[in-house]
């Protein structure tokens, strides 16, 4: 009986790692995502970046950011496209937070599906191409 009990906390402590490996790859993204938008801002305010193609670079922004957090959460957790995909989830999570923050009357009809769609590709990219190969069995 106490291996059944000793195996069921290892199960949830394996659950409670993978959901904050996921949290700290979300966390990761986030940062990376401001600072290229930062970058992003600087280089609009000198002329480099038109102003009309900012729409595009904040989608791409949010796939890189996505794509660093994705590749951490992946290779310290066990699960892959969930891994992924659940950064992707904080990631929007975190923008959504921090534009309804700053603009009162945000809403997510505003351009917030497609960054959804944006974070969440960004997240299964690491996902799909992080998992690990199956074992080739001898025959």
């Amino acid at each position: 009986m106490k291996k059944r009990e000793k195996g069921r906390e290892d199960g949830g402590g394996l659950w409670f790692n993978a959901v904050c490996e996921v949290l700290k790859g979300g966390v990761l993204a986030g940062v990376v995502t401001i600072l290229a938008l930062l970058l992003c801002s600087v280089l609009v305010s000198m002329g480099v970046i038109p102003v009309e193609a900012m729409e595009g670079t904040v989608l791409a922004v949010c796939v890189l950011g996505t794509l660093v957090g994705g590749i951490y959460a992946v290779r310290r957790s066990g699960a892959a496209l969930a891994a992924g995909l659940g950064v992707g989830a904080v990631l929007f999570l975190l923008l959504l937070t921090a534009g309804l923050l700053a603009y009162e009357g945000a809403s997510v009809a505003n351009g917030g599906v497609s960054i959804l769609c944006a974070c969440l590709c960004g997240g299964a990219i690491p996902g799909i191409l992080g998992r690990k190969p199956k074992k080739k069995r001898r025959r």
